[in-house]
């Protein structure tokens, strides 16, 4: 279960921070494996694939109208001929393998013609997301919980708002990934390097949030920023390396009687499943965290 109190001895000398502090503290190996151990335990009560399959499965309803909903609202904040400019520069840096430039342009299009009945109607399937998240946090942190559907959907309800400016300021690198395509060595590390920055702190504010509200038990602020940034910058490096994949010259139908469509879509969810792992890893580790510093 996690506890609200905090991890005080976890926090070093004054103003080193909580990281800086365990580095510099004498036993500091000991209680890195302490949490090491106990992350292992806690994973191994648990069918981890399986809850990973479950967030899997609510994020594959969820995404399409989400990603509908988020083009919508970046529409309202920013110039259409703005906005269209960074998807044309998204396209031009996304892998072919999988049609990937075809499919941002389709959510483009159907985003941008969404109608006000059709994206109140989209924010109920795209809440799922938040109900899948909070049953499968609930699990791993083996914390009580009533009405996780409900609690789960209106946690996530506040990340909605603002997923267009996270969306925007994904676009916002695409130009500078486009130029640097294709220049030599030197400039694509300088992407790739870019990418994984950009990506890492993007994706650190809602985890931290996920950790914090949507999760049930309450576990402390300080944990859940320093949970997602830590997670945020695993998840950040398996996406590059599913961009990597997708480059990759991979017959995806091959499995599947040569339907490339199929294969290319069991792909993604493959990849998605991977990330939803690495996601619940880093949530199991920071409620350890939690937990150990608590019993201390």
């Amino acid at each position: 279960m996690v506890l609200a109190r905090d991890v005080e001895q976890w926090r070093g000398p004054p103003g080193a921070g909580i990281l800086g502090g365990v580095a510099t503290r004498r036993g500091s190996g000991r209680r890195w494996r302490r949490l090491a151990r106990a992350t292992r335990q806690l994973l191994a009560r648990h069918d981890l694939f399986l809850l990973g399959a479950g967030v899997t499965f609510y994020a594959a309803i969820a995404i399409p109208p989400l990603a509908f909903l988020t083009v919508r609202l970046l529409l309202l904040l920013a110039d259409d001929g703005f906005v269209t400019g960074l998807v044309d520069d998204l396209t031009a840096v996304l892998p072919t393998a999988t049609d990937g430039a075809a499919v941002a342009d389709a959510t483009f299009a159907v985003g941008s013609r969404l109608s006000a009945w059709a994206a109140l109607a989209c924010v109920l399937p795209a809440t799922l997301y938040g109900e899948g998240l909070r049953r499968a946090y609930a699990a791993l942190a083996e914390t009580p919980d009533t009405a996780p559907g409900l609690r789960g959907r209106l946690a996530v309800v506040p990340l909605l708002v603002v997923a267009p400016v996270l969306l925007l300021a994904v676009l916002g690198i695409t130009p500078v990934l486009n130029r640097l395509a294709g220049e030599g060595i030197a400039a694509e590390s300088l992407g790739v390097w870019l990418a994984l920055t950009v990506n890492w702190l993007i994706l650190a504010a809602p985890l931290a949030w996920s950790f914090h509200v949507v999760a049930p038990g309450s576990m402390p602020w300080r944990a859940s920023v320093l949970g997602g940034l830590a997670t945020a910058a695993f998840v950040s490096g398996f996406l590059q390396g599913f961009v990597v994949f997708l480059r990759l010259p991979i017959d995806f139908g091959a499995p599947f009687a040569g339907a490339s469509l199929v294969g290319a879509v069991i792909a993604v969810l493959g990849w998605l499943w991977v990330l939803h792992l690495v996601v619940l890893v880093g949530f199991a580790a920071t409620n350890r965290w939690v937990v150990l510093g608590a019993e201390s």
